[in-house]
């Protein structure tokens, strides 16, 4: 059965006003507190393998989060688990204002985690549930301006109230979305899922396996990647034997589906190096401070906000795999560009980051719309919180490897044909590879995925 008329589309409308402001509060408390770790780790005498955790720990339960609420979203009503979700983002982000002790702020930080993981879920199910086809983009295009808002000024925030104010107030500041929930409980119907078991062992399992993957990652101890594997074992076990598993096996059996999900895994690392390596590069090489590199990353950020909707628009007219070649191309001018700028005016820097934003909203926008058609209804959910945590292990992966890159250097393996001082050629380097990972994105999307995505659009689509 169709969803798409269970709301009026006035309800839509301010559905997708009151989500996007959402998904900014979301994205900014997954990043914002990045610029805070030194402030915080001085004031509490911490380490900095304690002080990462503030970050980590967010990190690892958004990522278990966005699956979870996707599959529960297939069998409770999802404003219920949407008002569930903000007021433990809220609790949580009270806890930890009135908290002056790294445990209880680490408590406080799984909490908003626990709740914000189910805004990217949401982002990504209302408009497959509740928009057709022909106005899908549209509606991916908002979502995707709320995530890009909040990565855009979450740096500036994170700056201001961390010199200005204290940074306690970075959680008292995520506490304004409990305001929503009206908005979504009078907007959204009351439509419940299909009565199936939750396979809670299979969740577990997950979950588990997951968390040694990226404690791997984080700590670089080979002995949660033993963990790991002994877990997958057990994951595999527990879905070809369960009667209704946390994640069907036949979704990765979709040879198009496991293609999106190579190539989201792909973006999500390149995209990463954006706030992830330019900060770090202003730093090391033009040495300027991380507010300053806020302001630096804020116009591209900021841009692909406005222009988020254009591109929803694009994905509805010409179908969602001419938006993903606009944004391979982006991504391919952003990173060939950053190859040879490194040492030189970071004022063309601006320029260049705005193609990298755009790309990086764009592909993802894409790649979205493109599940909406590839997957069965009663998969959407599961399928897209699948595609969410993808996002963010291959983040943390893809920081992993260019961390380790920066730590290294390049005084063996350097591809230095510009003559730069050593360290603008790390990133240099770096920058050159990622321009090949985009090269070898468009001939996955070429050959495997666009082709079967053009022919569907114009067969389901009308046309302008």
């Amino acid at each position: 059965m169709e969803t798409y008329h269970l709301i009026s589309e006035e309800a839509k409308k301010k559905l997708l006003i009151v989500l996007a402001c959402s998904l900014v509060f979301s994205s900014m408390s997954a990043t914002m507190f990045n610029i805070a770790l030194p402030t915080i780790s001085k004031e509490l005498f911490l380490t900095s393998s304690q002080s990462s955790w503030i970050v980590t720990s967010y990190m690892i339960i958004y990522a278990l989060g966005s699956v979870s609420y996707g599959k529960l979203a297939d069998k409770y009503k999802l404003k219920n688990l949407i008002t569930v979700g903000i007021l433990l983002f809220s609790i949580g982000s009270l806890v930890g204002f009135f908290s002056n002790l790294y445990s209880l702020i680490i408590i406080s930080r799984i909490m908003q985690a626990m709740g914000a993981s189910v805004f990217p879920a949401s982002a990504m199910i209302i408009p497959a549930r509740y928009f057709s086809p022909e106005k899908r983009g549209r509606a991916l295009g908002m979502t995707s301006a709320g995530l890009s808002f909040g990565v855009a000024i979450g740096p500036i925030i994170s700056g201001i109230f961390t010199t200005a104010i204290h940074w306690h107030y970075l959680f008292a500041l995520c506490i304004i979305p409990i305001v929503f929930i009206p908005f979504f409980r009078s907007s959204l119907d009351n439509q419940e899922g299909s009565d199936v078991k939750l396979d809670w062992l299979g969740a577990l399992l997950l979950g588990l396996t997951i968390t040694s993957f990226l404690l791997g990652i984080s700590t670089n101890h080979i002995y949660y990647f033993l963990i790991a594997i002994l877990l997958v074992c057990f994951l595999i076990w527990r879905i070809r034997t369960a009667q209704e598993p946390f994640i069907r096996a036949e979704l990765f059996k979709n040879k198009r589906y496991t293609l999106i999900l190579v190539l989201f895994a792909m973006s999500s690392g390149i995209g990463f190096s954006l706030p992830y390596l330019t900060p770090l590069f202003l730093t090391d090489v033009y040495h300027i401070n991380a507010f300053n590199s806020g302001l630096i990353m804020f116009p591209g950020a900021a841009l692909t906000a406005l222009l988020s909707k254009r591109g929803g628009v694009l994905a509805d007219r010409k179908g969602p795999a001419f938006l993903g070649y606009v944004a391979l191309t982006s991504y391919f001018i952003c990173f060939i560009n950053l190859s040879w700028i490194a040492g030189k005016t970071f004022y063309f820097l601006i320029v260049i980051l705005m193609f990298g934003y755009i790309a990086q909203s764009y592909f993802q926008m894409s790649l979205a719309n493109m599940i909406s058609q590839v997957l069965e209804k009663a998969e959407i959910g599961v399928g897209m919180g699948l595609f969410m945590l993808t996002n963010f292990i291959a983040s943390s992966i893809a920081t992993t490897l260019m961390g380790a890159s920066i730590t290294m250097g390049t005084s063996t393996l350097s591809f230095n044909i510009f003559k730069l001082e050593n360290k603008a050629a790390i990133y240099r380097d770096i920058h050159l590879v990622l321009t090949l990972l985009v090269v070898l994105m468009f001939v996955i999307y070429f050959f495997s995925v666009s082709k079967y995505t053009f022919n569907k659009v114009a067969k389901d689509q009308p046309r302008d």
